[in-house]
């Protein structure tokens, strides 16, 4: 935290927020984004803001924040020693994860109810809900197998987070190293097949999310088409698929 990079993007929130060595009571007038640097600034500030949104901070939150930063920025003195609250630090971070969780998780339950209602959708093992675009004609893949396929993620407002096909290459990897719910759903599919693939954060992200763009408790969709498989090696024998358990957060971390 003492690189001079991020000393640089905090000095910018506090320029961004009006909380400079001379800040103080009373109305703020809004920055003038005129110059390219003064647009630079302002963008960093945007970027700090996506980074620190799943604490959910107020207002009054917000300024104790900033008061932290200048002093550090600044080398004002200090008014406590952060090394001395690790504990603090860490119950308020889960505290706070698991508060937005429970939001998140709220209102991706109408989602995930609506895209159950959806044409021709069904649901699969641990929630995951699907709806065949395409009917492939070619192999299942396995657990253990590699597939190379294309997708598009989006969050339930439609927020693209992820894609292999605005990036304009297919994705390829073992179908046990992503989250359970592709791990589960692929094993349905066919080579030459697309679905639609909406998955509750359980067998996604969990209570963890994928900050700054997956929210804790998010609820994903894709859009998949399945272009190969490769199968694992005759030594790894795939073990059955048992329905799922709940997912442990974090543990897998492709954006799968």
């Amino acid at each position: 935290m003492r690189s001079h990079a991020l000393r640089s993007v905090l000095a910018a929130l506090l320029i961004v927020a009006g909380c400079g060595p001379q800040g103080g009571g009373g109305a703020r007038s809004e920055p003038k984004l005129d110059t390219d640097d003064s647009k630079a600034i302002y963008a960093l500030g945007l970027l700090i803001a996506e980074r620190i949104d799943q604490f959910g901070l107020s207002e009054s939150e917000l300024e104790i924040f900033q008061s932290g930063v200048r002093d550090g920025v600044l080398k004002h003195a200090q008014k406590l020693d952060p090394k001395t609250l690790g504990k603090e630090m860490q119950a308020f971070a889960k505290a706070r994860a698991s508060a937005g969780a429970d939001v998140e998780k709220a209102a991706a339950a109408a989602y995930l109810t609506q895209m159950a209602a959806e044409p021709g959708a069904t649901k699969g093992n641990g929630g995951y809900i699907v709806r065949t675009l395409t009917e492939g004609t070619g192999a299942s893949p396995g657990a253990m197998d590699t597939v190379k396929v294309h997708y598009h993620g989006t969050l339930r407002d439609g927020t693209v987070f992820d894609s292999s096909v605005q990036r304009g290459e297919p994705a390829e990897f073992p179908l046990n190293s992503v989250i359970p719910c592709w791990t589960f759903a692929l094993q349905q599919m066919k080579v030459g097949g697309k679905y639609k693939l909406t998955c509750p954060s359980d067998i996604a992200y969990g209570d963890r999310g994928s900050p700054p763009t997956i929210k804790p408790g998010a609820a994903l969709t894709f859009e998949i088409e399945l272009l190969s498989v490769t199968p694992a090696p005759a030594e790894m024998t795939p073990a059955p698929t048992p329905a799922p358990e709940p997912a442990k957060p974090g543990a897998k971390k492709k954006g799968k």
